[in-house]
């Protein structure tokens, strides 16, 4: 088995972290409790399950952490549509957050898939 640190799933979700935390930057700073702080900590939740997924002895539970994972994913899109909402990021802005988003829901479904079949 890979080290988690070698998976793709896990190197595109620190670069989906990148691109949040790039794009929240700008967001007003009344908003650093608000938004801001929930965006970040959804974007960083995705590559941590899946690290602590990896940590976890058995598929049943890689699998579980994989899913949270999978969740703080959609959470994240759904903020994302929010700021834009609030124009807070730009067209431009969104769609290549969300393409990061599609690519990291592709993978992480993909890994998903290959633990059930352990």
């Amino acid at each position: 088995m890979k080290l988690y640190t070698d998976l793709e799933v896990w190197i595109e979700a620190r670069k989906l972290v990148g691109l949040v935390y790039l794009v929240s930057k700008k967001f007003p700073k009344d908003e650093i409790y608000g938004i801001t702080n929930q965006i970040r900590r959804s974007a960083v939740s995705i590559p941590s399950n899946i690290a602590e997924g990896c940590g976890r002895n058995g598929s049943k539970e890689t699998i579980y952490f994989l899913h949270i994972a999978k969740g703080s994913l959609y959470e994240l899109e759904t903020q994302i549509y929010l700021s834009v909402d609030q124009q807070y990021i730009s067209k431009e802005e969104l769609d290549l957050i969300l393409e990061q988003i599609l690519s990291c829901k592709k993978l992480l479904n993909g890994f998903i898939n290959y633990y059930k079949k352990l």
